[in-house]
């Protein structure tokens, strides 16, 4: 009798694999600023953790009255003095256009059309550097060593994200790898996939030599491995 494999099952969308969305606590974007507008100021009133990310997050009040919540960066503190837009300082923990901030910054939440919010270097403790920058271009640094050119409009946060040293404490104990990976929503613990049996992966059993390739049209519980793979093995 068959049985269904892991991907499968994960492919359901089950509770078991959903990631835990309902303990997030908000969604972290830059908000639109208006034209006229060419700095908005306020201060940090708290830094908290956010279930839906690694790097800490801080609660802003603007001077307007409105709140807004961003990415934290290292070294900030509450009561900090908090600026986005154009004109905004350049320290650190602010958010500024990539034209307006100097060659050899680091900066993180970096977005990559104008006004998105942030998608690039969102991590903790990542962080990109500012290359080059052109006439309407700017050249960044990833943290993977991979130089993008983005448009000098978009905005990115001055500074490290926070969070960078959470690796140092070790779990020491399986059970705390457990909880760990229980909040995100991960499957934990992963069996290799050749120690499986035949019926649960492709790669189970006996079943030597079977081809790591596989067709990107392929069904689900079959679609594992390299998927429309161009070429294999060692560059050489």
């Amino acid at each position: 009798m068959g049985k269904v494999t892991i991907s499968q099952r994960r492919g359901k969308g089950s509770n078991i694999y959903k990631a835990p969305s309902h303990r997030y606590t908000a969604k972290v974007t830059y908000p639109v600023l208006e034209k006229e507008k060419k700095v908005i100021k306020g201060k940090i009133i708290d830094i908290i953790h956010d279930a839906a990310r690694n790097a800490p997050i801080t609660k802003v009040l603007f001077d307007d009255g409105t709140k807004g919540v961003f990415l934290a960066s290292e070294s900030i503190r509450t009561d900090d003095a908090f600026e986005i837009g154009q004109d905004a300082a350049l320290d650190i923990g602010n958010v500024l256009p990539l034209g307006k901030i100097p060659e050899g910054t680091p900066v993180f939440n970096i977005e990559t059309i104008p006004n998105d919010g942030g998608k690039l270097v969102r991590g903790s403790g990542t962080f990109g550097i500012i290359v080059s920058q052109g006439a309407k271009k700017t050249v960044i640094k990833l943290p993977s060593r991979v130089f993008k050119t983005v448009n000098s409009s978009c905005r990115a946060t001055v500074g490290i994200a926070a969070g960078g040293e959470r690796k140092n404490k070790p779990f020491v104990k399986a059970g705390n790898k457990h909880y760990a990976m229980k909040a995100r929503g991960r499957l934990y613990p992963i069996t290799s996939k050749i120690k499986m049996n035949a019926v649960d992966h492709k790669f189970g059993g006996s079943n030597l030599g079977v081809a790591k390739t596989t067709s990107r049209h392929a069904p689900p519980g079959r679609k594992v491995g390299s998927f429309g793979a161009k070429r294999t093995g060692k560059k050489r």
